[in-house]
């Protein structure tokens, strides 16, 4: 089994040559898909260093984007473990950015283990207003919305969409799903989600029990 708490390190490090070595081995050892799970959080935990980092003055924006860039990778290396592969076997997820937020890394960090894990994902991209939500659950038939926000002006506009797919009678067709540094209990209760999370891999999980 791989060293997580290395693997955290370098990750943290933004070392790309020492964590693909690292994954390789770890690939070549015939690893379950209980084991890639535990790598991927990992690589996440190691992402979360560089984000602290960045909020301290330590890293700039440019690594920060460079370590998503890393876990993004690191995601499609580990696919072939981390689920069923077969896209689209599971439903559909819209997901999005909402209004406000530009930011993706989250927001693809989940994309990548939601299809993983067999689900068709339809992403409409970043600063998506209530519009774009409605207009893409009418048009692809989701079994759950994804909201991702980083901000904390998002936790509004996701009230606002929820409030949208309501109005455009869509609400109880979907399960809604909330991540990113923004979210927590309070703020699933007040948008009127069904569940949050900030791990990418525990919501694929939570979206894998909806359905």
């Amino acid at each position: 089994m791989i060293d997580t708490t290395k693997l955290r390190q370098i990750v943290g490090e933004l070392d790309e040559d020492s964590v693909n070595k690292m994954l390789d081995q770890f690939l070549a050892s015939n690893p379950s898909g209980d084991d890639a799970r535990k790598v991927v959080e990992a690589c996440q935990q190691g992402m979360e260093l560089v984000g602290t980092n960045c909020e301290s003055g330590e890293s700039f924006v440019g690594e920060l984007i460079f370590a998503g860039e890393l876990l993004t990778a690191s995601i499609e290396k580990l696919k072939p473990l981390l689920g069923s592969g077969d896209t689209g076997s599971r439903g559909v997820i819209v997901l999005g950015t909402v209004e406000g937020d530009i930011h993706d890394i989250g927001k693809n960090i989940f994309k990548g283990m939601a299809e993983a894990a067999g689900f068709k994902v339809v992403d409409i991209g970043i600063d998506q207003g209530p519009a774009a939500f409605v207009k893409a659950v009418q048009e692809n038939k989701p079994k759950v919305v994804g909201f991702s926000g980083v901000l904390t002006l998002s936790i509004d506009s996701m009230k606002r969409t929820v409030e949208a797919l309501k109005d455009a009678g869509l609400r109880e067709t979907v399960k809604i799903m909330i991540g990113g540094n923004a979210v927590n209990p309070e703020a699933c209760a007040y948008i009127g989600a069904d569940s949050w999370s900030k791990n990418a891999a525990e919501a694929v999980k939570i979206c894998g029990a909806w359905v």
